[in-house]
């Protein structure tokens, strides 16, 4: 399989003294599922945003289908993001409108301006939006005001916008942060499903070392800016996850550890 994504010595500083990534340098394969694993702080939503450029790199190469990111203006960026969905801990939904509306949104990437504005969607991007939705599980939804669902709800909303796109890859910066244990695991069983059944590469950054190790083809750890731990899950050991979370990391070993028990 052939690289989506390449990143080589990325980095991004904040001012004169705040660095948030430090020559990052990995590659992500068609249709893997890579997540990304740190304590609160490390850069992992920094980095995920570097790649769509929803914040700008300070120096490296950031290489999407074939393309230097970092080169591109206006117009090329958009359209490289079409080819990029977005998935954020708080939904990012407008509330007062629609749950098929949402969706309809992660259209707008192809618009123009006017047509965006007016809500000109066509039959098929219509049909395309409710057939995600009966997918996700939430044909009864689709005409509800968004604000009257719940949070896992919510974020299926989010994913069913972000594949609308046809995207190559999904990014999903946190997206069960701010969910109970039970829609967490529905929102991580669509995305892995997703990512196997479509052929749609993931990247998910996740607090959680239990999930990471259940659900991804690779986990990536962060520690202070910088890779610490790129590999399989098979391989983490307890010693890596502590240097990955420093002083966080007794009460994740404790957690995987009874998860583990609990399972067996």
């Amino acid at each position: 399989m052939s690289n989506l994504l390449e990143l080589s010595d990325v980095s991004k500083q904040y001012g004169q003294n705040t660095i948030a990534l430090s020559n990052i340098n990995f590659s992500v394969k068609e249709g893997e599922f890579i997540s990304v694993i740190g304590p609160s702080g490390a850069g992992k939503s920094t980095l995920l945003r570097c790649i769509n450029r929803m914040i700008d790199a300070t120096s490296g190469e950031i290489v999407f289908d074939g393309v230097d990111a970092l080169e591109l203006k206006k117009r090329d960026l958009r359209r490289l993001r079409t080819k990029i969905g977005m998935i954020f801990q708080h939904y990012n939904l407008v509330e007062r409108l629609s749950v098929i509306e949402n969706v309809l949104h992660g259209r707008l990437g192809y618009k123009s301006t006017l047509a965006g504005a007016l809500g000109l969607y066509t039959q098929k991007e219509k049909e395309q939006a409710i057939h995600l939705l009966n997918m996700l599980g939430l044909e009864d939804q689709i005409f509800k005001r968004s604000d009257q669902l719940s949070g896992g709800q919510k974020q299926r909303v989010g994913i069913a916008r972000a594949l609308v796109q046809d995207p190559k890859m999904l990014l999903c910066d946190e997206p069960i942060a701010s969910l109970d244990p039970n829609a967490s695991k529905v929102i991580m069983d669509y995305l892995q499903n997703i990512s196997r059944s479509m052929g749609i590469t993931v990247l998910v950054n996740l607090h959680q070392v239990d999930v990471a190790l259940k659900y991804s083809d690779r986990i990536i750890g962060v520690s202070q800016g910088e890779i610490v731990y790129d590999g399989s899950p098979a391989q983490m050991t307890q010693e890596q996850i502590h240097h990955i979370y420093g002083s966080e990391a007794g009460e994740l070993i404790m957690d995987t550890e009874e998860e583990k028990n609990h399972a067996g």
